[in-house]
């Protein structure tokens, strides 16, 4: 055994995965490859082909690179794990008039799972992903995430909801990496092709991104139970009929076929009465939203005055907030208006570069 230790990746095929996995095997870990499958096409009842993480190709390139460098690799079939879980949350959040984060729930209750218990099996002392995100530890002993140094690949923000078991094994070699080097040592690695591999930002089960064509495949009568419900505007007044509810997101612009002599956005929806509020950009301004499912990373809990900047997407910069303690939540109180806080999305607070904790949105400080 590697006196550095035997790790096990993830494996999907692509750049970022494979890197990890070479970079590891050059240090001199002791490398297990693993690709998991979470999801065929043939399931989802299209007929496009697959791509991204569930592409048979991809399985391919990343046995073949285990192979060449001499180390193991094992394909794990996880789709029922993975649809009953990731796949039920997401049609019951747009059912519920929230937009789900399928890939936060996917890594924070599936994929690390599924890795640590195989890592365990395997004998492996640690884990390992392609994410761009840093590992650290406090002196208060917590291991907590921060963003990776190329800030237009960071991820931190998809992993919010790993806790500490799942932390303190875990290696994300690439953090301290740009997308440019990482492209480099592909090349360097023998593999210029993977340089110039498409990325893949869909979701893995949607594959066509159409996710209304989905839920209507995955709930039967969906239509029939949600239609004839009417926009509204903020004062209650009906403004022409909708398609149904869960067709719809906070900050939806395009695709409302409704002609109001001005852009209007979706500012609301209340799944009990199958209404849909439209508004002016304005209106989707915020200064507060309730969090809970709360996962702590760096600190072990709110403190009196804490302050952080949150993220309420992704591609968020984030803003300056205070937060407070609220039921089974904390309350966010941002120092400036936000725009377009989505029930169902994740919120992510950071100290500086550092990630304190995240949970999921469950309401703005709107009516609906």
């Amino acid at each position: 055994m590697s006196r550095k230790g035997k790790v096990l990746v993830a494996m999907s095929g692509g750049i970022d995965s494979t890197v990890t996995a070479l970079m590891l095997n050059a240090e001199g870990y002791e490398v297990v490859g693993i690709t998991m499958k979470t999801w065929d096409y043939a399931s989802s009842g299209t007929s496009k082909k697959e791509t991204g993480c569930c592409n048979l190709e991809s399985f391919n390139d990343a046995r073949m690179a285990a192979v060449h460098h001499g180390f193991p690799h094992f394909v794990l079939d996880i789709r029922e794990e993975f649809g009953d879980f990731v796949i039920d949350n997401f049609v019951d959040e747009y059912l519920a008039g929230r937009t789900p984060n399928p890939c936060v729930m996917c890594n924070t209750h599936i994929k690390w799972r599924a890795l640590l218990k195989r890592a365990d099996a395997l004998d492996c002392e640690f884990i390992a992903t392609g994410h761009y995100g840093i590992i650290n530890q406090h002196t208060n002993g917590r291991h907590f995430i921060s963003k990776g140094v190329d800030e237009t690949k960071d991820q931190s923000y998809v992993l919010w909801g790993l806790q500490q078991d799942l932390l303190s094994r875990t290696m994300l070699p690439l953090g301290k990496f740009r997308k440019t080097e990482i492209r480099q040592m592909a090349h360097d690695f023998g593999y210029p092709e993977l340089a110039k591999k498409a990325e893949s930002y869909e979701i893995c089960f949607v594959p066509d991104n159409d996710y209304r064509g989905f839920l209507k495949k995955k709930v039967n009568g969906l239509e029939e139970r949600v239609m004839g419900g009417t926009f509204i505007d903020k004062h209650g007044k009906i403004l022409g009929q909708h398609k149904g509810y869960p067709f719809y997101t906070i900050g939806q612009r395009k695709g409302l076929d409704i002609a109001l002599g001005r852009p209007v956005f979706v500012t609301g929806i209340d799944p009990d009465t199958n209404t849909v509020v439209l508004g002016d950009e304005e209106d989707l301004n915020r200064s507060e939203m309730v969090v809970s499912k709360i996962n702590w990373l760096k600190y072990d809990g709110i403190t009196e005055g804490m302050e952080a900047t949150t993220k309420i997407r992704y591609k968020d910069k984030g803003s300056l907030s205070a937060l407070r303690p609220h039921d089974n939540g904390i309350s966010v109180h941002f120092f400036e208006e936000v725009k377009g806080i989505a029930p169902g999305q994740s919120a992510v607070f950071y100290e500086g570069n550092d990630v304190i904790g995240g949970g999921i949105i469950q309401r703005n400080n709107s009516a609906y």
